[in-house]
């Protein structure tokens, strides 16, 4: 697939294991994929700290979306575009409600979030969303956690303004991930890949379902769809 540029990949139930464990199969292809000028760009709901370090060992070289959409870093800047303001009245909000103000908890290291907030998943989310019906914030559960997010960023759009400045076309993007937060930026993407694990939300609008699960199912799309046709 000669018009892929770039691979955008979400890391954690995508690139690794349901454990967070990162599949070896997915650092290899990613790794080949960089040495062949395909560069790799994380998109994620963890923190930058977090999202900086994995593509450091992973060694990847495109731009970063952190936070879902939220804060991103391209061309060495990192840029705030969600506002946290939103997702902090959300959270009071619920510690108020009889149905969730003793069950919901921030995920260790919230500090360290600067535009959305992410909670234990210790609560069924459609709660979360009943609850927060009426406020101005998204609700994102990603297996993981679950994330209250300013509705006005997403990885989609944050993944366009990534591109754009590394001079690439989304329609030249091939696209992974495996849960419902993945379904903005795989939208915008040329080439759509749900993981094997994935919602069945992200596998009716994908391209491609990988046969195998997490990073193997990385690894065989980045296998197929392009080392295939660079060989």
């Amino acid at each position: 697939m000669n018009s892929i540029k770039a691979i955008a990949l979400d890391i954690d139930g995508t690139i690794t294991d349901h454990t967070r464990k990162v599949c070896i199969s997915a650092i290899e292809s990613i790794r080949k994929a960089e040495n062949a000028g395909i560069p790799v760009i994380i998109v994620t709901g963890n923190i930058l700290c977090f999202t900086r370090a994995v593509s450091v060992f992973l060694g990847t070289s495109g731009g970063l979306v952190a936070e879902n959409g939220g804060v991103i870093l391209s061309q060495g800047q990192m840029k705030v575009l969600g506002d946290i303001k939103k997702a902090e009245n959300a959270y009071n909000y619920l510690k108020t409600q009889a149905a969730t103000r003793e069950k919901v908890h921030r995920v260790p290291f919230s500090e360290m979030r600067v535009s959305e907030i992410a909670l234990f998943r210790n609560m069924p989310a459609d709660i979360i969303k009943d609850v927060l019906r009426d406020q101005d914030v998204e609700i994102y559960d990603t297996k993981f956690a679950l994330h209250l997010t300013d509705p006005m960023v997403n990885k989609g759009s944050s993944l366009e303004i990534v591109a754009h400045e590394m001079g690439i076309k989304t329609k030249n993007i091939m696209a992974a991930g495996d849960s419902e937060n993945d379904i903005d930026f795989l939208k915008v993407a040329g080439y759509k890949v749900a993981v094997a694990n994935a919602d069945i939300e992200l596998k009716d609008i994908a391209d491609y379902v990988t046969k195998k699960t997490h990073g193997d199912g990385v690894a065989e799309a980045i296998e197929r769809f392009v080392l295939s046709d660079l060989s």
